[in-house]
């Protein structure tokens, strides 16, 4: 197993601001297929493990009979309670990290954890689910991607950027190193090892402030990580995205995607 990333509390506290708008929000029907996947119902409750601004949160409170969301960021769960409460769902969240987590907590159907696995222990996070997830249910890991295709030319661009601003950055060398072990093989050997994707692709429209919002939402590029040198940045990518943008907006193919690792019954 590698060697977890260190834990940094406030890694993302200047991006915290910058996530909402900028990462891409999950496809509706993902929520749907994953919660009949897992039998979701209002007699169950789910778990939204490094919660961010809640959008997994909110995506399944419609389902639960009651949802907890847990981040190490003040600044997150600020953003993520407001947006809770303007929605008029009931949702608890709490200040902490995977690191404590445990049955305390309660039992869940559902630990669901979106673009966050990879900042923890993922074996202690496992073992800590293991008591926490009743016999039938799941770990699920959301995040997307944007296929190789002619309207995500820009991605090249938009990563080029990144890796040049990232690149003094030691947890995302050590995340992006060939040595670096797959989710999918350190669930593989958990207590969660039977796995299935989902996947929702969707074409949208993405203004390009939201673009740059999803730069500084990266920990690796915040203001508080590189300073001065993200306006530097920004400006960087707004000259070399130009080609790619039309009425002030980018054509972006996403896929939404959920990596279910279901518990076995006994």
């Amino acid at each position: 197993m590698n060697a977890p990333v260190p834990f940094e509390k406030h890694r993302f506290r200047s991006a915290a601001e910058h996530y909402r708008k900028g990462r891409p929000p999950y496809a509706l029907p993902l929520f749907d297929r994953v919660a009949e996947r897992v039998g979701l119902t209002r007699a169950h409750a789910v778990l939204d493990l490094g919660c961010g601004p809640g959008q997994l949160a909110q995506g399944f409170a419609r389902f639960a009979g009651a949802v907890t969301a847990i981040d190490p960021e003040p600044e997150m769960l600020r953003i993520a309670a407001a947006d809770a409460a303007e929605a008029g769902l009931a949702i608890r969240f709490i200040e902490g990290s995977s690191y404590d987590i445990g049955p305390a907590l309660g039992g869940f159907r559902l630990a669901a954890i979106g673009r966050a696995f990879h900042w923890m222990d993922r074996a202690d996070t496992l073992r800590r689910l293991e008591g926490m997830i009743e016999t039938g249910g799941a770990l699920a890991l959301f995040g997307d991607r944007h296929p190789e295709m002619h309207e995500n030319a820009w991605r090249a661009v938009y990563d080029a950027v990144l890796d040049k601003y990232s690149a003094e950055d030691p947890a995302r060398r050590q995340r992006k190193g060939a040595d670096w072990i797959q989710h999918e093989s350190v669930l593989l050997a958990s207590p969660f090892p039977r796995l299935e994707r989902i996947g929702v692709i969707e074409s949208r429209r993405t203004p390009v402030a939201n673009i740059e919002d999803r730069l500084l939402s990266l920990s690796s590029v915040s203001r508080d990580k590189i300073g001065a040198r993200a306006d530097e940045m920004i400006s960087e990518l707004n000259e070399k995205l130009a080609p790619f943008v039309s009425n002030g907006e980018i054509t972006e193919i996403v896929e939404s995607q959920a990596l279910i690792a279901m518990r076995p019954p006994r």
